[in-house]
Order: C-alpha cells, then structure tokens, then sequence
C-alpha cells in the first residue's frame, strides 16, 4: 500500500512494477540485472481518487498516460532495483499530491481609467506621426 495523505491511500492492486535492463553504468552488472523499474498505475479505475482528482493527473502525466487510462513512471536512475523501485513510487506520490491541489480560479479584472487614457493618447501620436509620414503638397 501506497500512502499519499492521510485520506489517500493506494492499494497494492492497483500498481503493477515490472522491471527491465537499464542503460547507463554498472559495468557487467547491466547486462546481467534488470534494474530499471516501470511503474503502472491503473488511475482511471483507482476508486481512492475522486474525478476531478483524475483529471488533474491526466493533464500532468502528459505523455505517460496510456489509452487504457494507466500512469506509467519510469526510473533507471540508480544501480539498485530497490533504490529505482523507491523513487519511482515517490514521483507516483508526488504527481497525484499536485493533482490533488484544485487551481486557483482567475478572477478577471477591468483597466484602469488611467491605464486606458494613456493608450488612446499613445494611439494618438503614432497616428500623428504616420500623418506626417505622407507625400508633401508642392501646391500648399
């Protein structure tokens, strides 16, 4: 069992680790030991996370969202499985603890008056200045 908070708890079932040879150092190790740890969570049938919640981690797992709705992570950082099994599931913990976080709504505002006066006046002189830009009348 996964601990987010104290409200949510992921439940063994629904993760699924399947380890793999990883590139990067460990000499004759890395031929031999499947070290990088693929994490896999099955988000969209996880009943410890509420819609909204979903949604959110969604939006942030991007590219490692599948089509059957599973989150997968994926870690090779280290050359021991445990230590590669332990970041994955803390990078787990924190996505979903930002998807828990709802955004904050934008509350639209107006422009000042003064802010809109000194537009038009800057309207103004550049339209003055193309004026003068134009041909010259011998005539006048």
């Amino acid at each position: 069992m996964l601990h987010i908070t104290d409200d949510i708890q992921i439940q063994d079932w629904e993760l699924s680790e399947s380890f793999v040879r990883a590139s990067g150092p460990g000499g004759q190790n890395v031929n031999k030991v499947a070290t990088a740890v693929e994490l896999r969570f099955e988000a969209a049938r996880s009943p410890s996370l509420a819609p909204a919640v979903k949604t959110r981690l969604r939006r942030l797992a991007g590219r490692r969202w599948t089509t059957e709705g599973a989150l997968i992570i994926q870690c090779d950082e280290t050359r021991s499985q445990a230590r590669n099994r332990d970041i994955a599931r803390q990078r787990l913990a924190e996505l979903i603890k930002k998807a828990l976080v709802a955004p904050k709504g934008r509350i639209a505002t107006k422009p000042t008056l003064g802010s809109k006066k000194r537009r038009l006046k800057a309207k103004k002189v550049r339209g003055e200045v193309k004026q003068m830009r134009g041909r010259v009348d011998p005539e006048s």
